[in-house]
């Protein structure tokens, strides 16, 4: 399945599902952004369908998207979660998610972080340092809990993608070094508050090729195995999530041969497989919707100013990342060349550079690929309340998320004089 399955143009309208979106715009208003129900169905089902005949849980990275409705979609389907903040625990638990399928990553989880997860009864935390280790170990005496616990091990693999989601080399902040792992598993096992559960890795984001991920498995199978030779019997293996999509000219592995490549290591192990997919499954089921608010033409450049920025969708921004861009309504006049860029006050406010676009004001475009990383990276800089988010299932519209106000915005602030 490729995002044209559920994002199409029927007659020179751009449909989701059964919608044109520039009905939606018309509706809702803009910036919205739009997720279609099929896709994210579609693309958790081919997770399981793809790892069937091996023991597994998927674990959706709810960084990627955590609106209520996503989560509550894959929670009926089965899923787990992989959170890192409390709040994502308490999104998850709102959501009907099921919290015993619940793994707890992230470099600097808090003392009361630790107790709201204890409390609740996840499956694992992933421990991401020494520190850590101690810390967790004596809030789980306090609360009189066990923490059932692995170690998030940093396999030195380079994931070959952008230096700001690669999180597997040694000079990163996560997890902890390769060669420290055994003793600190060591550690761990002395520990009266920890029960050795299983062993992570997570090695990055937007991964397109298979062999990082075959690289990082090897080495947590080689750890895995001298554990075992030291008495420490793991009962899961995470190895963590990090599939990447098509956003332009990218050929990244389907989830069949990704799956298949992770179930030929994984047999006749006695270890369930974990992983942790976040924007294979989000991303490319949703897009951004913005209204063109001028046109302006340049000596040398042409502008089309939207009412969509940097804080509704900060990918472009952050990591020069490619959204294509496509017309809600096809019009038959001449295309030219544009620099789409949002009303905030940064130079860096821009969704899109160099891109053919054939529209007048008042047209609606639509930012594909912006299921993953969109909403859950937005901001309110500039005073801009965030957008709404709706879900498309079949001929249906629902309101998944209203759109801020201002007065939203600075409720909780106060004048003290």
């Amino acid at each position: 399945m490729t995002m044209s399955d559920y994002f199409h143009y029927q007659q020179d309208r751009l449909f989701v599902e059964n919608v044109p979106l520039s009905d939606i715009a018309q509706r809702f208003g803009t910036p919205c952004y739009v997720y279609s129900h099929a896709a994210l169905a579609d693309g958790f089902r081919r997770f399981e369908e793809a790892l069937a005949g091996c023991s597994h849980q998927v674990c959706y990275a709810v960084k990627a998207n955590s609106s209520l409705a996503v989560l509550n979609l894959f929670a009926r389907m089965g899923a787990g979660f992989d959170i890192v903040s409390g709040g994502e625990l308490r999104r998850v638990l709102a959501a009907g998610g099921d919290v015993s399928k619940v793994v707890f990553s992230g470099v600097g989880k808090t003392a009361a972080e630790m107790r709201q997860a204890l409390e609740a009864g996840i499956l694992c935390f992933n421990v991401e340092s020494e520190a850590e280790l101690i810390r967790l170990n004596e809030v789980a005496r306090e609360t009189g809990r066990t923490a059932p616990i692995s170690l998030r091990v940093n396999p030195d693999v380079d994931p070959k993608t952008h230096p700001y989601i690669s999180t597997g080399l040694k000079q990163s902040k996560f997890g902890v070094t390769y060669a420290d792992a055994l003793a600190l598993y060591r550690k761990a096992a002395g520990m009266p508050g920890l029960r050795i559960t299983g062993l992570d890795c997570h090695i990055g984001s937007q991964l397109t090729e298979v062999s990082p991920f075959i690289a990082a498995a090897e080495k947590v199978l080689a750890l895995a195995d001298a554990l075992a030779r030291e008495g420490i019997a793991l009962e899961h293996l995470d190895l963590g999530g990090g599939l990447g999509i098509r956003y332009h000219d990218e050929t990244p592995p389907s989830i069949a041969d990704y799956a298949t490549a992770l179930k030929g290591m994984m047999q006749g192990r006695r270890e369930k497989l974990l992983v942790e997919p976040g924007r294979a499954l989000v991303g490319n089921a949703g897009v951004l919707l913005t209204r063109v608010e001028y046109l302006k033409h340049g000596a040398e450049k042409h502008f089309a100013i939207v009412d969509a920025a940097m804080n509704d969708l900060m990918r472009p921004a952050l990591y020069d990342a490619y959204h294509d861009i496509r017309e809600a309504e096809r019009r038959g006049i001449p295309a030219q060349r544009y620099e789409v860029v949002g009303p905030v006050c940064e130079s860096g406010d821009f969704l899109g550079r160099d891109r053919e676009l054939a529209v007048i004001q008042g047209d609606v475009l639509a930012v594909m690929s912006a299921g993953a990383y969109g909403m859950s990276m937005s901001s309110n800089y500039n005073t801009r309340p965030r957008a709404a988010e709706v879900m498309v299932d079949g001929g249906m519209v629902k309101v998944i998320r209203e759109r801020e106000t201002v007065e939203q915005l600075f409720a909780g602030e106060y004048l003290p004089f």
